[in-house]
């Protein structure tokens, strides 16, 4: 018997920043944050709310069918998707992203399109339906269509028929919590409850503000205050209730967290090295300061969309030196790949910052003596 393959949301994606076949960069950035880059880059945050969700079950189906199929890694390609629309969607590296498309976005990117009775999330293809058209949704006549009184399921029908439909709360990969289908509130309780109560734990440790609850599978008084104090830290709507997302945000939030932690443990191995500023680094280095600076990196990707994660090898290949590239570009520094004073002090702070709000506090680096710290000391 065939083993079917049921298609799963990506904690991250990776996006190729030219033409297939270009000499670009690849950026690795959380598939939400992908989803809000290219409905902003896409489409106008002023349209009508019917014509932005269908604009963005598009886009999320889109991207998850060229992850489901393994569209380039199958021909040989080290990325998911790029960012031209001559074969994708656009995606413009450090736009601005537009908040109401990032509230959307935050509660429907576990949700695609797929064609009733297959799998598959659908390659929904689209163009703007004025310069550009094609067999697939027009952005300008989705808007259209909103204005004339179409809901964001009758738009995507009219462009891609009637056999389809919508696939929500799809689980995020290595997340089996999947969203019940309503809003948890004061007095529910059962599995759902038991999953959110550990999510704000283990969110907890990193945010004292949230308080610790009693992993019950009963949402009392005390749930309900910390999952108010998570929605305020994280510009949510503080009401107490688990909609979809708040639930989403928690997810995502906890499948980061245990990625820092192992980060974190990694980096105790690696700071046994002295965190003085070395002589700069450069494309085909390979020693300590290299294998620190790629956790510093590392680290950073997890919190700023901007700078790509890479592996820690100790080696400064390409792909540090384009993540040193975007940190650099991100922080107003001259863009040379190459790490002086001012950029290691830079991607320090920029560490330290993360470490000091988010990391489990396993090590603690603002004064760092000179020595290695180990038990007993």
């Amino acid at each position: 018997m065939a083993v079917v393959v049921t298609p799963s949301i990506p904690q991250y994606i990776t996006v190729h920043l030219g033409a297939p076949d270009s000499n670009a960069q690849n950026v690795t950035v959380s598939f939400p944050q992908y989803i809000k880059n290219v409905a902003s880059s896409e489409i106008y945050p002023t349209w009508n709310e019917s014509a932005i969700y269908a604009n963005i079950y598009a886009q999320i189906s889109y991207a998850l069918n060229r992850v489901y199929t393994n569209f380039y890694p199958s021909r040989g390609y080290d990325f998911d998707i790029t960012s031209s629309t001559a074969y994708d969607q656009k995606f413009i590296q450090g736009r601005t992203i537009f908040e109401n498309i990032s509230r959307i976005v935050d509660q429907i990117f576990t949700t695609y399109i797929r064609r009733i009775g297959r799998i598959e999330p659908l390659a929904a293809k689209y163009c703007n339906g004025t310069t550009v058209t094609c067999e697939g949704l027009s952005q300008w006549g989705s808007e259209y269509l909103a204005r004339q009184g179409y809901n964001s399921m009758g738009i995507l029908q009219y462009y891609y028929g009637d056999d389809i439909e919508l696939v929500e709360d799809t689980p995020i990969t290595d997340i089996q919590s999947l969203y019940p289908g309503y809003p948890l509130r004061r007095g529910d309780s059962g599995d759902p409850v038991t999953i959110i109560q550990r999510e704000l734990n283990t969110i907890g440790r990193n945010y004292p503000a949230i308080p610790r609850v009693d992993v019950d599978g009963i949402f009392g008084e005390s749930t309900e205050r910390a999952v108010r104090t998570f929605q305020q830290i994280f510009d949510l709507t503080p009401d107490g209730i688990v909609g979809q997302a708040t639930w989403n945000r928690l997810v995502m939030l906890y499948v980061g967290i245990l990625r820092l932690a192992e980060l974190d443990s990694v980096g105790v191995t690696i700071f046994g090295s002295t965190l003085e500023y070395p002589e700069a680094l450069r494309l085909g280095d390979e020693n300590d300061y290299v294998a620190t600076l790629q956790y510093f990196l590392s680290v950073i990707s997890e919190f700023y969309d901007t700078v790509p994660t890479v592996p820690i090898t100790g080696y400064f290949g390409e792909l540090t030196q384009d993540a040193v590239i975007a940190f650099q570009r991100t922080a107003g520094l001259v863009a040379d790949g190459v790490v002086g004073r001012r950029t290691w002090d830079e991607l320090y702070r920029a560490y330290d910052g993360v470490q000091n709000t988010v990391l489990i506090p396993d090590i603690n680096l603002r004064n760092f003596p000179g020595t290695t710290i180990s038990t007993n000391s």
